[in-house]
């Protein structure tokens, strides 16, 4: 399974490469949003991992663009620091999948893609 990652603190962005692909995901890092926009639509990724806050791209413009590719159901983890709410709703009214409060257990994140892998592969 390949998952892009968009997110702009170097270190959070090394920690989920090292736990993602410790689980055996094939994982790619994009340090900001343009660059994800970039290449969501090279490297077609399974899911999407995306911060909402982001410089040149935010995470709800990749959310947009993602759920734009109409023959692929590409699920989006949106993770948002604490006081985002209403940005966090309007990600999932673009069609965010789930959503994660920043800061969040490793474990519980990876917990959470494998279902939403799951149930995309039911749905595709």
């Amino acid at each position: 399974m390949r998952i892009l990652i968009a997110e702009d603190e170097p270190l959070m962005l090394k920690t989920l490469e090292l736990k993602l692909k410790k689980e055996g995901y094939d994982v790619l890092g994009c340090p900001d949003g343009r660059d994800a926009l970039n290449k969501i639509s090279h490297f077609m990724p399974d899911m999407v991992i995306t911060d909402i806050m982001l410089p040149y791209a935010s995470g709800l413009e990749i959310v947009n663009a993602v759920k734009a590719i109409g023959e692929k159901n590409i699920p989006v983890i949106v993770l948002s620091a604490m006081g985002q709410e209403n940005t966090v709703e309007e990600a999932f009214t673009l069609g965010a999948d789930d959503y994660v409060t920043k800061p969040f257990s490793l474990t519980e994140l990876a917990m959470r893609i494998k279902r939403l892998a799951r149930s995309s592969v039911k749905t595709a």
